[in-house]
């Protein structure tokens, strides 16, 4: 009997009649002699309805309020799962992140998980139920509900999966696997089998949506095996695993593309110590993420700063940024929110040359733009302009052949 848990994205529940479905689907799975936990995102659009309700009735809502508000949605799912499947006959029980031990930091709408007490679990186990968990929320030490972010369903069930040393963690969507690009923009784009971790990791990181980054950090950290399927089919997922095969170790494995990237250029930035710290510390301090980073060489010892934040986040950084550049007397502060990112990732570019080349020349080609270039050991990522990312991810996956895949 192998312990398993899986997790049902906001589509897979989106209704009554897909909630009988999913219920149908864990009966057959704990038929087979599996303990099984279940962890639900929300109905459909419930979590954006939600967030537009709490703008109907206040500008700026308390970011505490309005992580209890939202946490709802997601036991709203859980307990309607439960009932259908008492309905087949099966012995099921709801939990919310609270109940199932998931404890959090107070970084309200972005906290992180900071440990998970697996006993409740194990008991309702115990007796022999299904467990449902509300996913996407914790709670803090001083008992304050916390909502993960975006995606925090798909990380609520992998710290499962890891505290109760389950066998496998499935992650169930609206989509069957994981895509050497996003079939919607690329239709020749073909399924992996499997994927490593640290390949998962940075494609989801730059743009790949069907999981989140990190779900795939904790997988690898606790070597949980994620199986990434789609709850509307039969049909065979992709594995997110240790290490892919070999054979396909020596390409790239997939294009990422993101189009919630915005620009900041602070331009006349004194090129003195601190200032880069006077600028991204508050950043970090206000929970804004920074990607890509470029300062150019200092002439008469001022430069230009470039870097990225998301879409959503550019007009925080921007209250942010300003007035620490007007203290430190820089000429002007511009924002772009028109640009996006593009990215080849694969673990064949660690120690072969000529993969920038030939991702340069394949955009070169489309009369693409290179705005700002960033890289890991496995990831070349381009900023370009926003209305260029469908040509830019085609001739990629062109340029790389991954259709062959």
């Amino acid at each position: 009997m192998a312990l398993i848990v899986q997790k049902y994205g906001g589509s897979s529940v989106a209704n009554g009649e897909r909630i009988k479905n999913i219920a149908r689907r864990i009966a057959k799975i704990k038929d087979e002699g599996n303990e099984v936990v279940v962890v639900v995102s929300a109905m459909g659009d419930t979590t954006d309805e939600l967030i537009n309700l709490a703008h109907q009735v206040s500008e700026q809502p308390s970011d505490r309020e309005l992580d209890l508000l939202l946490s709802t949605g997601e036991v709203v799912s859980s307990t309607l799962l439960a009932m259908a499947l008492d309905s087949l006959g099966y012995k099921a029980v709801s939990l919310s992140g609270v109940q199932a031990g998931i404890q959090t930091d107070s970084s309200y709408s972005r906290a992180r998980i900071l440990r998970v007490d697996p006993k409740r679990i194990a008991n309702e186990l115990g007796k022999g139920n299904i467990v449902i968990v509300a996913g996407f929320q914790g709670m803090t030490q001083d008992m304050d509900i916390t909502t993960l972010g975006r995606g925090g369903s798909d990380t609520t069930a992998v710290a499962l999966a890891a505290a109760l040393k389950a066998e496998i963690c499935q992650i169930y969507t609206d989509v069957e696997g994981v895509y050497t690009a996003d079939p919607h923009l690329v239709p020749e784009a073909t399924k992996l089998k499997e994927v490593g971790y640290e390949e998962m990791l940075e494609l989801a990181s730059y743009g790949a949506k069907v999981i989140h980054p990190r779900a795939v950090e904790l997988g690898e950290l606790y070597d949980v095996p994620i199986l990434v399927a789609s709850s509307f089919s039969d049909s065979t997922g992709t594995f997110i695993c240790k290490e892919a095969s070999m054979e396909v170790r020596n390409k790239v494995r997939g294009i990422a593309h993101d189009t919630n990237v915005a620009k900041i250029t602070v331009i006349g930035v004194p090129d003195k110590p601190g200032v880069a710290m006077s600028i991204f510390e508050p950043l970090a301090k206000a929970n804004i993420s920074v990607d890509t980073i470029v300062q150019n060489a200092s002439v008469q010892n001022i430069a230009d700063l470039t870097f990225t934040v998301a879409q959503t986040d550019l007009n925080k950084a921007m209250s942010i940024v300003e007035p620490v550049a007007k203290f430190f007397g820089a000429k002007q502060c511009i924002a772009d929110a028109t640009s996006a990112k593009v990215s080849i990732v694969g673990t064949g570019m660690q120690n072969t040359p000529g993969y920038a080349a030939r991702m340069f020349r394949a955009l070169y080609a489309e009369g693409i733009n290179i705005q700002l270039i960033t890289t890991s050991e496995i990831r070349i990522t381009c900023i370009i302009s926003e209305d260029k990312v469908k040509d830019a991810v085609q001739a990629l996956h062109r340029a790389f052949e991954l259709e062959k895949e």
